[in-house]
């Protein structure tokens, strides 16, 4: 059989096994190994050097260290702070409280990134009190997730560190080029619930008066102070030294988990069962992470050696497909995947693939970057798997139905589409 069939039936295949729930880092590596020994042994020969370099890349470091940094903060109770100040902020207006949780995941978009975090501490904290003062359920969940994925595009991200290893793109170029899609989706975000606010005031009310002084009673000013210095501080300690060209990513993020550990100090919040669930949980999502890299490193190694990738690029050739042509079909291929699989096994099986023809068709690996980052965000709330949907049905309260969750999402998955739309029609606002 020709070797270039063998490599499309193993990508399908490799599909079909992880719409049956089989641990994908297992069935990347396993399956493509079996394959590589029956076809191309030789290449399998490659593979201890092609595990020990992605072990050995230094930029990857960086991402236990934000998971780290991220869990810290989140422990810490620096997220509910936030989000008891902000509500009043933001009080006396209609629609208010969802401006506040638009905010603060922000806020702390910018110094975690970590999506689940984010998710339940603000459905923990939010959502009940967003239902008791009459919000919509829909709108309250959509806002409460959407913000909860802030985290993806706004750096420091874990996908954009990923992302980079992968386009061979510098991870700092990409925090650079991703700020200004960040800051335009929160925009479209906070647009969105005042227009809704205003056409449905009833189902976005603003916070009854005697509740705003009875907060403000207690040295308002100096909570309002607190809640934004601890996430400020520890923002422009991480982007600050990348941005000025002081630290590399990896370096910042040794600094933002070192900052994250003094910042629970001064919460008096730090103790040793913290720091020990957090590293507990910290190795948990870094090992996973890392056995997906290691399989997904396997499957690119025999796909190309099958000659897959070379028949990918005669094929959009023969096909006379233009490069604007080919990126839409990728984005909507990525969009589907997000559906069905996570973030990290599309960056690792789907990207590695097409990188190639990118190349070939000379498009910036910086742009595509933030294209697929903008996308792969998405992938955080399009039913059925989307893991902030997960997340935050696991902490909403019983009255609070998946159904209501999946409408609720929806508005922001088309807000989140169209910034895609608008940074790809105008590429210059990130390069």
């Amino acid at each position: 059989m020709n070797l270039e069939i063998i490599a499309i039936l193993l990508f399908a295949a490799i599909f079909l096994f992880i719409l049956t729930g089989y641990p994908v880092a297992f069935l990347l590596g396993g399956l493509s190994v079996i394959v590589g020994i029956l076809f191309v042994p030789d290449f399998i020969d490659f593979l201890p050097l092609r595990i020990m370099g992605n072990v050995q890349n230094y930029v990857l470091l960086a991402v236990p260290l934000f998971v780290f940094m991220g869990l810290t903060l989140e422990k810490s109770g620096i997220a509910e702070e936030l989000l008891q100040s902000m509500g009043v902020l933001f009080g006396k207006v209609k629609g208010g409280l969802a401006l506040s949780v638009v905010i603060v995941g922000t806020l702390l978009a910018a110094s975690t990134g970590i999506v689940g975090a984010t998710v339940i501490a603000m459905g923990l904290i939010s959502l009940p009190i967003m239902l008791k003062k009459g919000y919509s359920v829909t709108l309250s969940t959509g806002v409460i997730a959407s913000s909860g994925t802030l985290g993806q595009i706004i750096p420091p991200s874990v996908i954009l560190v990923l992302l980079g290893s992968v386009l061979n793109v510098p991870v700092g170029d990409l925090f650079r080029a991703a700020v200004i899609p960040g800051f335009l989706l929160v925009f479209a975000y906070i647009i969105y619930i005042i227009v809704y606010a205003f056409i449905y005031p009833e189902r976005a009310p603003a916070l009854p008066e005697e509740e705003i002084r009875a907060y403000k009673k207690d040295n308002y000013a100096k909570k309002i102070a607190k809640a934004f210095i601890y996430p400020m501080v520890l923002i422009i300690s991480v982007l600050g030294v990348i941005f000025s060209g002081i630290a590399s990513p990896t370096e910042a993020a040794a600094v933002g988990a070192l900052g994250a550990v003094l910042l629970s100090v001064f919460q008096r919040k730090l103790t040793f069962s913290l720091l020990k669930t957090v590293s507990i949980e910290t190795t948990y999502l870094t090992s996973m992470v890392f056995m997906i890299l290691l399989g997904a490193a396997t499957f690119s190694l025999v796909f190309r050696g099958l000659g897959g990738d070379k028949m990918l690029v005669n094929a959009v050739e023969a096909s006379q497909l233009g490069p604007y042509h080919f990126l839409f079909l990728v984005m909507v291929v990525v969009f589907i995947a997000g559906f069905f699989i996570d973030f990290i096994e599309i960056i690792f099986i789907i990207v590695p693939v097409v990188a190639p023809i990118f190349i070939k068709f000379q498009l910036d690996p910086l742009w595509i970057g933030i294209l697929f980052a903008l996308n792969l965000q998405t992938s955080f709330l399009t039913p059925p798997f989307g893991f902030a949907l997960f997340y935050l049905k696991g902490v909403a309260p019983p009255e609070v139905k998946t159904i209501d969750i999946y409408k609720g999402v929806v508005p922001f998955i088309i807000i989140q589409l169209l910034v895609l739309i608008i940074v790809s029609f105008f590429p210059s606002i990130i390069l």
